[in-house]
């Protein structure tokens, strides 16, 4: 998904979650409003509270890429049917210009 796709989505009625994959550090430098800070390692231990609904759209991101493409699969191999990647990443999303909260 578009950075700029996904912050118009974020504005509507029903709006994606959005899971950031990132380090603790890394999240609090600046994350997308309203983003959900799961790091990857919390998610493969199963140590985190996924949506109940398997169908919830889910966008997923991190600095780069690769994490958010590892959490990809581990949750499609849970049941999980909706899920996205942010194109660009974080980094995409700052080179747009795009707000971020700490």
């Amino acid at each position: 998904m578009e950075a700029n796709e996904l912050m118009q989505r974020l504005k509507s009625d029903k709006p994606p979650t959005v899971v950031d994959v990132r380090s603790k550090i890394e999240f609090r430098r600046g994350h997308i409003p309203g983003a959900i800070h799961m790091p990857m390692w919390k998610i493969l231990f199963r140590l985190v509270n996924l949506p109940q609904d398997k169908n919830t759209e889910v966008v997923l991101t991190c600095e780069h890429g690769p994490r958010a493409q590892v959490v990809r699969g581990l949750l499609t191999k849970r049941g999980y049917i909706n899920l996205f990647l942010l194109d660009g990443h974080m980094a995409g999303w700052r080179r747009a210009g795009l707000k971020t909260d700490k």
